[in-house]
């Protein structure tokens, strides 16, 4: 891009050898040609705008989501974090304690997290484990096992709780580059309304699927079954549903659609890591294996190399040994590998 000093010399020189006459600084005319080269910059930047957001390559923002709507998709929005939450009481009662869904706990942040399913806790037992979700949508409602324990407002009876796992899969709302790249993906892969590529456009249009897999046929002749994932893994049956009912307004003539939740599979892990700093190293590894595990391994087989990216990916690992899985655990239509129980110890140790 030119600069309004080269626009005025420009100017200039071109007013100088048209006129025989040389402008004087700070003169009249001088200014003149200033001020309007001025406008000239601030058109060319226009121009450049202009130019920038008429391709997906290069758009952002609202203007990106105006590409994206001519190839059908949409801007993914605000995902929240879901986990579990553990209520306790001091000691076991004859009758049990009621929790009802909404009931609000927080993490030292102020952050909150909200119950989805009534629950109780059972005459004799000392806790239960009920389903929750952050209650805002984004990453800072993923929290680390352990680290959601305070209840502004706790349920008659219940005097503690606390998240046993991490709360995982809150993301913000889907980037330029995230959705950029499904833009691009359309066009190397054009939807003609029968293949696979109409299916994973039209699933990953509605907020909340993070992952598709489309399998033809699987039912027989006529039948296409459509597995959609979270990022956080299993999706709710309100997304499954909107799911359905987009893809079946816009299904082929004589198909038959199905669209389900993936199958879990959890995958234990067990690795020994070497760091100089080892509980340091082992939350940052613990962190990186669980983002690994997200919807986005549907229909994915679970790779020793990857989990080793993983690894060495955290900060701190220098060096480490997998000891499970043995070997390379081979993909599963429809299937969701999970991570089951992670086991982290020191390598030598």
């Amino acid at each position: 891009m030119r600069t309004i000093d080269e626009i005025y010399a420009e100017m200039a020189k071109e007013y100088e050898s048209r006129c025989s006459l040389v402008l004087r600084p700070g003169g009249d005319m001088s200014l003149r040609f200033y001020a309007f080269a001025a406008q000239v910059l601030a058109l060319e930047n226009q121009l450049e705008f202009s130019r920038r957001q008429a391709f997906p390559q290069t758009a952002q923002g609202e203007y990106l989501d105006l590409h994206a709507g001519i190839r059908g998709l949409e801007r993914g929005g605000a995902t929240k974090a879901m986990g579990t939450l553990r209520f306790f009481v001091d000691e076991a009662h004859d009758s049990p304690v009621a929790i009802e869904a909404g009931v609000i706990c927080t993490d030292a942040a102020g952050t909150e997290f909200a119950v989805t399913e009534a629950g109780a806790i059972e005459a004799g037992a000392l806790y239960c484990d009920l389903p929750a979700e952050a209650v805002s949508g984004g990453e800072s409602g993923n929290a680390p096992a352990l680290a959601i324990c305070y209840m502004p407002y706790p349920p008659v009876g219940v005097t503690g709780c606390q998240n046993p796992e991490p709360f995982t899969g809150g993301s913000a709302g889907e980037d330029d580059e995230s959705l950029r790249a499904r833009i691009l993906d359309s066009y190397s892969s054009l939807p003609n309304g029968a293949n696979i590529a109409y299916y994973e456009a039209q699933a990953l249009a509605v907020p909340g699927v993070f992952a598709v897999q489309v399998l033809p046929k699987r039912r027989g002749v006529g039948t296409v079954d459509v597995v959609i994932a979270a990022e956080s893994g299993t999706p709710d049956s309100a997304t499954v549903s909107e799911v359905e009912l987009r893809l079946q307004s816009q299904r082929e003539i004589c198909v038959d659609i199905e669209v389900s939740a993936p199958q879990l599979s959890q995958t234990n892990v067990s690795v020994q890591i070497e760091s100089g700093d080892f509980e340091s190293a082992k939350a940052a590894a613990e962190a990186a294996l669980y983002e690994m595990f997200t919807g986005a391994m549907l229909g994915r087989p679970v790779l020793l190399a990857e989990i080793g990216r993983a690894l060495f990916s955290a900060e701190g690992v220098t060096n480490y040994r997998i000891t499970a899985p043995a070997a390379d655990i081979a993909a599963q239509d429809g299937v969701l590998p999970t991570l089951g129980t992670l086991t982290i110890t020191e390598m030598g140790a």
